[in-house]
């Protein structure tokens, strides 16, 4: 007579249907079940595809990179365009030794930071979210515009920079190592050495 009673009373069907959802919702979410993922704007469900420069662990930055990634909060959601090590020396003319003496660390650590608000979003931008044959949009934290697109090879393009190595993670920071420094044209002239001689 009870159980009739329960069917027969919407509220009382409601209620327990809501419970019984909201107890599900609490399993599922005290045992964490990975999320199934698909690609945007396409039905279906597609495997992850890792390209051969594809690495989800942390890898060595170098020293420069380092420095970057350890500014930015390790619980927040970043993503960083960090030149590779190469790239700072080429461009930037850094490099580890001379930028570990006292005298030049402070101009070091300041060119570095300006770097990072150049390169650093406040979002993830994972290659896979990316289209390729078009291009994303964002404001970096110093507000520069950051042109993202994506080559043939699943390889990230931010503002003509070509990435070498795309969706590394540490923590909550995605980081793409790229062959190149993002950074507006004032700065990339004030950082150039000067050749001209005074006679």
């Amino acid at each position: 007579m009870r159980r009739e009673l329960v069917l027969k009373n919407p509220i009382t069907l409601v209620s327990m249907l809501v419970s019984v959802s909201c107890l599900l919702i609490v399993i599922l979410t005290i045992f964490k079940l990975p999320e199934v993922s698909s690609r945007k704007g396409e039905m279906g469900f597609y495997p992850t595809v890792k390209s051969r420069k594809f690495s989800q662990n942390v890898m060595n930055l170098g020293k420069f990179g380092e420095m970057m990634v350890e500014m930015l909060p390790q619980d927040l959601a970043f993503t960083v365009f960090v030149p590779s090590e190469e790239a700072f020396n080429r461009d930037l003319h850094l490099w580890v030794n001379n930028s570990l003496v006292p005298e030049k660390f402070n101009d070091t650590y300041a060119i570095i930071s300006r770097i990072l608000g150049f390169s650093a979003v406040p979002r993830t931008i994972s290659s896979v979210n990316v289209p390729f044959g078009d291009h994303v949009s964002y404001d970096s934290l110093s507000g520069f515009p950051l042109y993202i697109s994506k080559d043939i090879d699943g390889m990230l393009v931010a503002n003509r920079i070509r990435s070498k190595i795309v969706d590394v993670r540490k923590m909550e920071i995605l980081i793409h190592v790229m062959d190149g420094v993002i950074m507006d044209a004032d700065f990339e002239e004030s950082v150039q050495p000067d050749d001209t001689e005074e006679d």
